[in-house]
């Protein structure tokens, strides 16, 4: 064997060793593109969104920009809704409440008193509930006076009680007037409070 046969030889071996395993199959197609009809697909997302549930449907659905709104967000689902609704008629229950007198209730030297008014004949009958609101609340003589508001020529009526030390107590007395509104002063010793009664 010629030295030139022998090198043909060995550059057809290392040609053989750098060759692909799958050199000799034709992977790809040379006519150019192949035509979409051509192929199958597997996956088809309308096929599959037609079995889909249709909250699945609804995540795919093209929604609209909305701006940014805090009345928005407060309504955005039903939960939010019922606490949003909530809120709002709590709030209007407490300015109904406020406004009619039931939530009327003042500060007197450590005192939390509630007073409410009742017309009965002619007259109104005035309940007054002291609760203490600490130890060094205070006891003794507090003097009343109740008029009507906006009557210069009305008379006054005045009226006496005391504090003692007990924690919670109760006062009625009745005022020969039947007004809408009367107007109260409470005097003790150090302090006064003055403030509007609406009977009922």
């Amino acid at each position: 064997m010629s030295d030139n046969d022998k090198d043909q030889k060995d550059a057809e071996n290392e040609k053989k060793e750098n060759q692909r395993p799958n050199q000799k199959y034709n992977l790809s197609r040379n006519s150019g593109e192949v035509p979409p009809e051509g192929l199958t697909f597997y996956y088809n997302r309308e096929r599959r969104l037609a079995n889909a549930p249709e909250s699945v449907r609804d995540m795919y659905k093209e929604q609209k920009k909305t701006r940014f709104g805090l009345f928005s967000v407060l309504v955005a689902d039903k939960p939010r809704t019922f606490l949003f609704a909530m809120i709002v008629l709590l709030c209007v229950a407490i300015l109904v409440l406020s406004l009619t007198g039931y939530l009327d209730t003042s500060t007197f030297d450590g005192n939390r008193l509630d007073i409410t008014g009742t017309h009965f004949e002619g007259a109104t009958i005035i309940l007054i509930k002291k609760s203490a609101r600490n130890n060094n609340a205070y006891s003794g003589a507090v003097e009343i006076a109740v008029s009507v508001p906006q009557e210069d020529d009305f008379p006054v009526f005045y009226h006496r009680i005391f504090f003692s030390m007990e924690k919670e107590e109760m006062y009625r007395f009745a005022v020969p007037f039947d007004s809408a509104e009367l107007l109260m002063v409470l005097q003790s010793e150090k302090n006064t409070l003055q403030l509007k009664l609406i009977p009922k």
